[in-house]
């Protein structure tokens, strides 16, 4: 649950709305997203889809149950307590930001992690997002570009 989010960019209701005929080949498919458009999909890696495959699998869950099926309060509870095991203050919306800032500290276009990684309508809420860039990373960039 909680790596849809970080490498996924899920929202915690995504999440939990999950059923296994949302799985498809390279994508999960989500519906009624928080976008409010028809036919959304998020893309995340192949592992990680076998592994959600097996897991429904090995719990036997049924094509239209969820698969995750907890309150909102317990997935907060879940994302909270994760961090305090690492000695982090940790909300699942912080999960979906990692997403977004790790794909974009790699090198991945902004416009890709806008409309594909975060599903954003609008690069300025994206840009929001990713916010304010440290004095090492800023040298850090500025050598690899200019060295």
């Amino acid at each position: 649950m909680l790596e849809l989010m970080a490498r996924g960019g899920m929202w915690v209701g995504e999440v939990l709305n999950l059923t296994p005929v949302d799985i498809q080949e390279r994508t999960l498919a989500i519906q009624n997203p928080k976008s409010g458009r028809t036919g959304e999909a998020v893309y995340v890696p192949r592992k990680l889809l076998v592994r959600l495959s097996d897991y429904v699998r090995t719990n036997k869950i049924g094509l239209n149950d969820r698969i995750f099926p907890i309150l909102y309060v317990a997935a907060w509870s879940m994302v909270k307590k994760a961090g305090n095991m690492v000695e982090i203050e940790l909300r699942p919306h912080d999960l979906r930001r990692h997403a977004a800032t790790y794909a974009s500290r790699s090198g991945t276009p902004i416009e890709i992690v806008s409309k594909v990684i975060l599903r954003h309508a609008d690069l300025s809420t994206t840009q929001r997002y990713l916010g304010k860039v440290n004095d090492s990373e800023a040298i850090r960039w500025i050598e690899t570009l200019y060295g």
